[in-house]
């Protein structure tokens, strides 16, 4: 019988695995902290709701701003090394909040530039890290990596983390950002024992080209549609995704009378259900093909962007927010997976980058719609948005997500060889994308 810890990190996918797993879990834990913690904070500061909507922008800007760039960078130089970079400097960043907090002399706009500065390094810190599974495991064991780290996400920064930021802010302000620091500490010394990764090869430039890092990955992905497609879909269903859920804790208080602990309580079912679909992924890859989860997965979505919009009672939204930790994960595991195994460990960095650039450019767009379809029209206006707007795209798209599930992974020499093998009559195994 397998021991848990080869349940949770399975002996064929290395001990770097292990050490990789170890410090995003931790880090994951430090970040839900201050997910609960830093609005705290700001609230503690002021009443303005500009200057608390401020510190959620944090999340988000420095995305907009240094992405890209983050991704050319990552696909440059040693990652493991710019991840302990990136979260040292994240330890840094937090430690002088803390002198600041100790000291008394703390104020708002502290707390801002802090959020600034700490979204900065993460985004640097997570476009690296991003790129490091894909040169750990091999393609075939992708999906199962991911959704392990998926599953310390959910654990960590939406379910652990939060409840003990909250519990150390009540003991006093600057607690829950000391063990924000020991957390992030943590994590640089777990992935410090990973073996030294070596910078990617890269394609030389045509005589007398100049390089252009961030153009060339843009330069790719125009060229390669399933990844293209991919992007867009993310890009679309963020904006429909953020239009309600911006007002979500008005509908949930107003709308459905729930109060702030029943609204707490839904995006705790959410992490509940995500938590049951990172549990089953590895039975759902080896029984269902990509391609008709992914459909699956966007179709519950549009569906449930109905239901939200029709319902007046507690009880649905609980299981409809259930549903959508069940489908929102499985999602997210496969579509990483998919890119991962899609692009070339050279423009791992910036190809997520610009994913993630996608990500938070959508949320800005569908939080602003949002809002102004909820003060125009009341608070199942989003919801109405959104239905229709993820129907359309999935109906634009449904016919590419067989082409995107079904494209040639990219592979190196020992994987081409494996996989060439699989494919000879009478081999077994799985094939690498259903």
């Amino acid at each position: 019988m397998p021991s848990l810890g080869d349940l949770i990190a399975p002996r064929r996918l290395g001990v770097d695995f292990r050490w990789l797993l170890a410090s995003s879990w931790t880090s994951n834990i430090g970040d839900g902290i201050a997910l609960s913690a830093a609005p705290l904070l700001i609230a503690s500061m002021t009443s303005s709701p500009m200057l608390v909507a401020a510190g959620a922008m944090m999340q988000f800007l420095p995305w907009l701003l240094f992405g890209l760039l983050a991704g050319a960078v990552a696909d440059h130089h040693d990652r493991r090394r710019l991840v302990m970079l990136a979260n040292g400097s994240r330890a840094v960043v937090v430690l002088a909040l803390v002198l600041f907090l100790v000291t008394g002399h703390a104020n708002v706009w502290i707390v801002l530039a802090t959020a600034f500065l700490y979204g900065t390094a993460e985004v640097f810190a997570d476009s690296a890290g991003s790129t490091l599974l894909p040169m750990l495991v091999r393609p075939v064991d992708l999906g199962i990596g991911n959704a392990r780290m998926q599953a310390g996400y959910l654990v960590g920064n939406q379910l652990a983390g939060p409840p003990l930021g909250a519990f150390l802010f009540a003991i006093g302000s600057f607690w829950p950002f000391l063990v924000q620091i020991l957390c992030v500490a943590l994590a640089v010394v777990l992935i410090s024992r990973i073996a030294r990764t070596p910078v990617p090869a890269r394609d030389a430039p045509e005589p007398g080209a100049k390089a252009h890092p961030i153009r060339e990955g843009l330069h790719w992905l125009r060229g390669n549609a399933p990844v293209r497609t991919l992007v867009i879909i993310i890009l679309a269903f963020n904006v429909t995704w953020a239009a309600p859920w911006s007002v979500l804790v008005l509908y949930a208080t107003e709308h459905l009378d729930m109060g702030p602990v029943g609204y707490g309580a839904l995006t705790t079912a959410s992490a509940i259900g995500g938590l049951i679909a990172i549990a089953s992924f590895g039975w759902l890859e080896r029984h269902i093909s990509f391609a008709t989860l992914m459909r699956v997965c966007l179709s519950l979505e549009a569906l449930m962007h109905l239901a939200f919009a029709f319902t007046t009672s507690a009880a649905v939204a609980f299981v409809l927010m259930f549903g959508f930790g069940l489908y929102a994960f499985v999602w997210g595991t496969i579509s990483t997976t998919v890119r991962q195994r899609l692009v070339p460990l050279q423009l791992q960095g910036r190809i997520a980058s610009v994913n993630m650039v996608g990500v938070f450019g959508g949320l800005v767009i569908g939080q602003f719609i949002g809002g102004i379809l909820a003060q125009t029209w009341g608070l199942t206006a989003p919801w109405w948005f959104a239905f229709a707007g993820a129907a359309i795209t999935l109906a634009l798209v449904w016919r590419s997500i067989s082409h995107i599930a079904a494209a040639k992974p990219v592979l190196d020499a020992d994987d081409a060889e494996e996989a060439a093998r699989e494919e000879e009559p009478g081999a077994g195994g799985l094939p690498l994308i259903d």
